[in-house]
């Protein structure tokens, strides 16, 4: 269970930390209303990935005996976040000049979440084959994977809000940009990580 602990972390983590939409409307929050608006705003994934979370364990459920499915999926969540690690890499931080958006809710944040591309390419790619992984060892293994990634998922954007509605420096300056960066290369590991597998899943390499 210890390294689907280990990726809930990385990955719920690093989805927390990573500038985005939820991300966006959470400072805005914050520094509109106060830090308890943006809190709101940073628990919308939890309200809004329950069904993708559903869906892909439907299908898994299907595609349990189809190591090829798995194994393509997880190659294309490997490249997926291998981009997200590069990508990440390169982050420059959050600016927080200009004019603040109008006021969001907490029903707004919920769009945010489901208008991004994100949730949906994360659990079709990579969420799909941890969570075939998992369920092949225990229901635990799965629930220690899903409960740390949500944990660090909102606990790191409640963070943010906290620390944000303390200073607003905080988002350009070095403490988040390595943090991030840190990140970036613990994705492109794993991102490594996940296409060994899915060679494996193909029979390509011997597991």
């Amino acid at each position: 269970m210890l390294s689907f602990l280990v990726l809930g972390i990385v990955l719920g983590l690093s989805a927390g930390l990573a500038p985005g939409p939820v991300l966006t409307l959470v400072i805005s929050e914050t520094l509109q209303h106060g830090a308890r608006a943006g809190m709101k705003v940073a628990i919308a994934p939890l309200l809004t990935d329950a069904p993708l979370i559903l869906l892909t364990l439907a299908l898994l459920s299907r595609l349990a005996e189809l190591d090829g499915v798995l194994g393509v999926l997880s190659l294309v969540g490997g490249g997926f976040v291998s981009f997200l690690g590069w990508r990440t890499l390169g982050t420059q931080g959050v600016r927080l000049d200009g004019e603040a958006p109008a006021s969001r809710s907490l029903t707004k944040g919920m769009l945010a979440n489901l208008l991004s591309p994100h949730p949906y390419l994360f659990w079709s790619s990579v969420g799909a084959p941890i969570m075939a992984k998992a369920m092949s060892q225990s229901p635990g293994a799965l629930l220690v994977f899903l409960i740390s990634f949500y944990a660090l998922l909102v606990g790191a954007k409640i963070a943010l809000a906290l620390l944000v509605g303390r200073s607003r420096a905080f988002m350009s300056g070095r403490v988040y940009l390595y943090t991030l960066r840190g990140l970036g290369l613990v994705l492109m590991i794993l991102g490594l990580v996940l296409m060994y597998e899915g060679g494996v899943w193909l029979g390509w390499i011997d597991g």
